[in-house]
């Protein structure tokens, strides 16, 4: 499985870090976008399917796209000009039973390495390495130690690829939120490709902690027991698609995404947030490092030593990395975690002391021994508050 972007991964195995940045896949020669600026399609679930509004139809087919051809496989064309990147272009058809247990088990880390030289640190605040820190499993069953934890899972041109995601509060629909927080590199491969396909997310993976030998027999509901939500609408940063890149720390600091989803079978009319019965807060601007206190990094890392299959998590107080000077400086801690991590969140005290995401592992080296992920600020808001309100009462 797939993503730390080397600095924790990306390519289509989890990446590790190298440093290995968390992102995904190989690149393709697009032009950029700009999410936050988006009309995105009203992706209602239908028939298994979507209902997608004549003008992006109308879009899709500039790229000789028909969404019948496209569940029938058609998804598989990596061609440049069908690799989708702009972002009102994003499309993500439903495909039922697409993510059966042997390509959910069998999903690689999305590499993102990155080499200690890809990182300047000249000018920018960076701290001294942090000692590296033993990743602990979750006690299981993950749904009562974890419940907002999962796997997100995609394909990319190098195959099916996996990170990890939190499910969190949406402002628009309290109590009752489909919002997933992961990793930029997760869902769109950055300046030199697209949006990834059959975007979906599954809560509590493998939720008894089965070890890979033991989930070969294992069914869909063993593995998926709160069921498989496919991504009906993503939003990223507009740096992460105009400078992110699989390896090196190319666009860490923007390295955030939201996905919006929907049950892939219809489910009983209950929410994301009903079904696992918990959601995170994010809290933006969280203190910088001096007043960061204590936080804990979780994911179902997949690269050697790991296999993907379980959850693990790290605590630790933060440093900082700079990538580069004049861009955000990242948290930094000692984890042993590696690809498949990323995009899996960060939680520390929020504003009134209580638990919330502050940020997603999206770099480490390949060798493992420590994540870095961005801090959330406004443009990290405004993606989130965008996503809210394009589902706002629905």
């Amino acid at each position: 499985m797939r993503p730390i972007r080397p600095l924790l991964a990306a390519a289509s195995a989890a990446a590790v870090l190298a440093l290995t940045a968390t992102a995904c896949g190989p690149g393709e020669d697009n032009a950029g976008g700009d999410p936050s600026a988006a009309a995105s399609p009203t992706a209602t679930a239908a028939s298994g399917g979507f209902t997608i509004p004549e003008d992006l139809k109308d879009r899709l087919k500039e790229h000789g796209i028909d969404l019948d051809e496209w569940r029938g496989g058609e998804w598989k064309n990596w061609d440049r000009d069908r690799w989708l990147r702009e972002a009102q272009d994003y499309v993500n058809p439903i495909i039922e039973d697409l993510w059966d247990p042997d390509r959910m088990r069998e999903a690689e880390e999305p590499q993102r390495p990155v080499e200690e030289g890809d990182i300047s640190g000249d000018t920018g605040v960076t701290d001294p390495e942090p000692a590296a820190v033993e990743a602990q499993a979750v006690d299981t069953p993950y749904h009562s130690a974890a419940p907002a934890s999962g796997k997100v899972l995609f394909d990319g041109p190098q195959g099916s690829m996996v990170c990890s995601a939190t499910v969190v509060k949406d402002p628009a629909n309290p109590g009752r939120s489909n919002l997933v927080w992961t990793a930029g590199h997760c869902v769109h491969a950055g300046k030199d490709g697209g949006w990834y396909r059959n975007i979906a997310f599954v809560p509590s993976y493998n939720d008894s902690g089965e070890s890979e030998a033991g989930l070969e027999d294992a069914t869909r509901e063993e593995i998926a027991p709160y069921g498989v939500w496919w991504g009906d609408w993503a939003q990223t940063s507009e740096q992460w698609i105009d400078q992110g890149a699989s390896t090196g720390g190319q666009g860490a600091p923007y390295d955030y995404a939201v996905i919006h989803v929907t049950p892939e079978k219809g489910g009983d009319g209950k929410s994301l947030e009903e079904t696992v019965g918990s959601a995170l807060p994010v809290e933006f601007g969280a203190p910088a490092v001096p007043e960061a206190g204590g936080l804990e990094a979780t994911g179902y890392p997949a690269a050697p030593p790991f296999d993907g299959q379980k959850m693990f998590a790290c605590e630790g107080e933060p440093g900082r990395l700079s990538i580069e000077a004049d861009q955000p400086t990242m948290y930094r801690i000692g984890c042993t975690m590696t690809g498949g991590a990323s995009g899996g969140g960060w939680v520390g005290a929020g504003r009134d002391g209580k638990p919330a995401l502050v940020s997603n592992t999206s770099i480490g080296p390949v060798t493992g021994g420590w994540l870095a992920g961005p801090r959330l600020d406004d443009g990290a808001k405004g993606v989130y508050d965008a996503v809210s309100r394009k589902f706002a009462g629905r």
